[in-house]
């Protein structure tokens, strides 16, 4: 969770409150190992993901407080560098120039466009910064392996922005797992529902929309769940294979009668992905967050028009150079013998995520909010208690995860203690190496070996 050249995370899902204080308590309470020294944080890019790890550091000044920011788009440097009551002079448009000064704080968060990753790993590292690295950690196998190598020549910390594992929901999951309540793993379904129009504005109209300029839909998007089903199960996928493609965002799915863009467009108001009716109905609700933040900087009305009639969101859903997937199924075997299925689909309402798991003894059923376990023995259904969380969304803080990502990472640096960081090196190399070889099986038609 811009501007376009900020705006990592906007993959992610819609963003708009942070987590809930109930489940940031008890994130803390988790991570936490003492009070400590505050970690000071130098933040490059300061969109969406960037600031919004940032603001958990004025939630928690006690224990963090950001010290520098690179971002290249003046109007968001400027009331990013004033949040946090930042001098001009540590406020500057490229990264390169904060790396000259040496280390001027403890950590650096990492929150540039996906292809953006490498280089500035490479050099923070290098001058012995922790780093917090949004997610995907990177495009290639090579980068995958280059940034872990970096990290490890340095002896510094590295936490990649997997939220998905930081979650109370998570927690739940992965202790009914391990407990063995439900018996041994036999098999998982995982469902990722997009939503119709989050796939509009971040796949078809926008930065994600071109494996060319950016990567693929389930590097962009799923390696949250490919590395969540990983974590939850207890180990890595062994063989994959997948399915999928670009079905309907194309253009011999035009209307008849459509214009190129939305704000010319007789059948508009007929159509399910107006950018007019989606984007405008946000700014008269006063939602001066994601998604609308990446199309202006002012939030008025004549910002709007104007960003519809020359910009990319304005565009026609069936009339863009869009090319990633919009639903897609991998199938995975894990050592054990267990086999999971994760579907990513863009036609849905937007929705939490939804997970079956099952055992040799139970079932868990989990739709992102809720957990409940069948048992085959006493043939009941409990639920499972989560505590507070919000929505396993961005707008919901991902239902705590992101909260407990930073938590972790600002531990783990205050107590020199990696051992806090549920998203390391090592298990985000082998959730990246499983994308990647998903879409060699995708493209390809054949079952890789991961």
């Amino acid at each position: 969770m811009p501007s376009e050249a900020t705006a990592t995370a906007e993959a992610t899902a819609p963003a708009g409150a942070t987590a809930t204080a109930g489940a940031t308590a008890t994130l803390t309470a988790e991570a936490t190992a003492g009070p400590g020294p505050v970690v000071t944080l130098a933040v490059v890019g300061a969109g969406d993901r960037g600031t919004r790890h940032a603001r958990w550091a004025l939630e928690h000044s006690g224990r963090a407080r950001v010290v520098a920011v690179a971002e290249p788009r003046e109007p968001r440097r400027r009331r990013f560098a004033a949040a946090h009551a930042l001098e001009p002079a540590a406020a500057v448009a490229d990264w390169r120039d904060l790396a000259a000064r040496g280390r001027i704080a403890d950590a650096v968060l990492i929150c540039t466009l996906d292809r953006e990753h490498l280089e500035p790993v490479l050099e923070f590292a290098a001058l012995g910064y922790h780093i917090l690295l949004e997610k995907p950690m990177a495009l290639t196998e090579d980068e995958c392996r280059r940034i872990v190598a970096a990290v490890e020549r340095a002896g510094v910390i590295l936490a990649v922005g997997h939220v998905l594992r930081y979650t109370p929901y998570t927690r739940a999951v992965k202790e009914v797992v391990d407990s063995g309540r439900i018996g041994d793993v036999v098999n998982v379904q995982h469902l990722e529902p997009v939503g119709f129009w989050h796939q509009a504005h971040s796949f078809v109209r926008g930065n994600w929309r071109s494996t060319k300029e950016a990567t693929s839909m389930l590097m962009a998007k799923s390696c949250h769940d490919i590395d969540w089903l990983q974590y939850v199960i207890g180990q890595p996928p062994v063989r994959v294979s997948s399915f999928g493609r670009l079905s309907h965002f194309r253009p011999e799915n035009r209307p008849e009668g459509a214009a190129d863009r939305c704000l010319d467009c007789a059948v508009e108001p007929d159509c399910p992905y107006s950018a007019r009716r989606e984007y405008g109905d946000r700014l008269a609700r006063g939602e001066h967050h994601w998604p609308l933040a990446v199309l202006v900087d002012e939030f008025t009305p004549k910002a709007l028009e104007t960003a519809l009639r020359e910009g990319p969101y304005g565009r026609c859903v069936y009339a863009c150079d869009n090319d990633v997937v919009d639903h897609q199924v991998v199938s995975m075997e894990f050592a054990s013998g267990a086999t999971a299925t994760f579907t990513m689909t863009a036609f849905t309402e937007q929705a939490d995520r939804r997970t079956r798991i099952f055992g040799t003894r139970g079932e868990l059923r989990g739709d992102g909010a809720n957990v409940s376990v069948y048992d085959f023995l006493t043939r009941t259904e409990q639920p499972v208690d989560l505590g507070l969380t919000g929505a396993m969304d961005a707008a919901g803080g991902h239902g705590g995860g992101d909260a407990g990502l930073m938590d972790a990472f600002v531990a783990a640096v205050a107590t020199k203690d990696p051992g806090l960081v549920k998203s390391g090196p090592h298990e985000s190399l082998t959730s990246h190496l499983t994308v990647l070889a998903a879409e060699r099986a995708r493209h390809a038609g054949t079952v890789e070996t991961v």
